[in-house]
């Protein structure tokens, strides 16, 4: 029978009682020590343990994505909620609670074994209700294949379909349009993205016009916006292909440095062997200290080889960023002017406009003066309709507001094309080519200490 808790205190699902059961349940002795140490990602646990807690309500357990079975029996739960993030999941024990509604199932359409087994649903009179029930989750969870212990035969589930097929072919449908609307949020944001890398998003329609008239249309300013919009995309997969090319080019360089710098090692290893046999036989002290000279003779010019490798790296890499930077600069530069002249354009359509609605608005206010307006305007436009400095300042200030939102436009464009040449610069200088150079270096020097070291362990028993 399902649980009371008149005399229980309700337990929640909190981070201490999930950190507890993961760990409880997780690897043990060494395993578990070092797991417990680094901390568990909840994202990579697939089972987990949550029964005779006297838990009541199911919360915070939308980090466990990859869970495939839980257990929740022996419970005071009243409602099945808290699950939508766990999609992976397969097996469900309910069991033992005090579950009145079938419900916050939707989500877990892996769902193959499912336990509801003495709860207050099951103590319901009316058995056709209890079998309606039961019907409604084998239909609506068509992957269900156990249901309360029991395997769901062809001929129940078959009957489940049928009773609600209707039902189910409309939460089907509703889901598809709800998948297909998403993939075309996440489609447009996507391609958002691409035009904002680019930086002329929502240069593809009339966006920038509407800012500026909220309900005006004017065809050669849209079709500036999308000349520029064309432009930008077109620019952004150029310069996409040139970094390519770029580091294209750089890992060939480090690819070709590297072989070179295994060859050295290699004929150097080939000598080490041959001079460590010969040590190993002699025994006169003079010899042997003669063949650790010429040892370590063979170590110093491995050295110098494996620098002047790096050395010659440097050099070339210094060449090639160069010139890749200059070529950056001079794309940068031409793609700012190109955004700077159609926006140019943009401003000189603003100040055809603009005379015009000066045109409009002196001839406006003229009959306004001579009560000759034929349509009758807002108590609002009266207001403007004072005198001709009045309707001068207003329209002037409109002007204004737009040159400002063309010119807040191109200084976005700039600005981001700007930044993103520092920082691409920046990081090859930085993080790619000086610490790449650092880590290089100390190889050198740890490979040649390491061969020094060989050498002086194999004299120390001698001396």
């Amino acid at each position: 029978m399902s649980r009371l808790y008149d005399n229980v205190e309700p337990a929640v699902i909190d981070e201490d009682m999930l950190k507890k059961a993961v760990e409880e349940q997780g690897p043990k002795e060494e395993a578990g020590k070092i797991a417990k140490a680094e901390g568990i990602d909840f994202g990579d646990v697939l089972s987990l343990r949550l029964d005779f807690l006297n838990v009541l309500k199911i919360d915070n357990l939308w980090e466990f994505t990859g869970l495939t079975k839980l257990q929740l029996d022996n419970n005071i739960i009243e409602k099945i909620e808290g699950l939508d993030a766990l999609v992976n999941l397969q097996w469900l024990d309910l069991s033992f609670n005090n579950i009145e509604v079938i419900e916050g199932l939707d989500h877990l359409t892996k769902l193959e074994d499912l336990t509801l087994y003495n709860n207050r649903i099951s103590r319901i009179e009316n058995m056709d209700k209890l079998l309606q029930l039961q019907q409604y989750v084998v239909a609506f969870l068509s992957n269900v294949e156990f249901l309360d212990y029991r395997l769901v035969d062809q001929q129940t589930r078959n009957a489940a379909l049928e009773k609600y097929q209707i039902s189910r072919e409309e939460m089907l449908h509703n889901e598809k349009q709800a998948d297909i609307k998403q993939q075309e949020e996440e489609r447009k944001a996507k391609e958002l993205e691409l035009h904002k890398a680019a930086y002329v998003e929502l240069m593809n329609g009339p966006d920038l016009f509407e800012q500026m008239y909220s309900e005006d249309s004017e065809e050669k300013f849209v079709a500036i916006c999308f000349q520029v919009f064309e432009y930008g995309l077109q620019e952004h997969a150029k310069r996409d292909e040139e970094v390519g090319q770029f580091w294209e080019c750089v890992e060939e360089a480090k690819k070709e440095n590297k072989e070179m710098g295994m060859k050295f090692i290699n004929e150097f290893m080939v000598t080490k062997k041959r001079l460590l046999q010969e040590m190993l036989q002699i025994t006169d002290q003079k010899m042997l200290e003669s063949k650790v000279n010429d040892y370590n003779q063979q170590v110093s010019e491995l050295w110098d080889k494996l620098m002047g490798l790096e050395l010659q790296l440097v050099d070339q890499l210094e060449e090639v960023v160069k010139e890749f930077e200059r070529n950056m600069e001079d794309a940068v530069s031409n793609f700012i002017e190109n955004v700077q002249s159609h926006l140019a354009n943009c401003r000189e359509l603003e100040n055809i406009h603009h005379e015009k609605m000066m045109e409009t608005a002196i001839v406006t206010l003229e009959k306004v003066i001579k009560n000759e307006l034929d349509d009758e305007i807002s108590d609002d436009l009266k207001m403007l309709f004072v005198d001709k400095d009045t309707i001068i300042n207003a329209v002037s200030s409109s002007h204004d507001v737009h040159l400002m939102k063309i010119d807040n436009k191109e200084d976005d464009i700039i600005t981001h094309i700007n930044q993103w040449l520092k920082n691409l610069m920046e990081k090859i200088h930085q993080e790619e080519e000086i610490t790449r150079n650092r880590m290089r270096v100390s190889e050198i020097n740890h490979l040649i200490d390491h061969l020094r070291d060989e050498i002086y362990n194999l004299e120390k028993p001698i001396n």
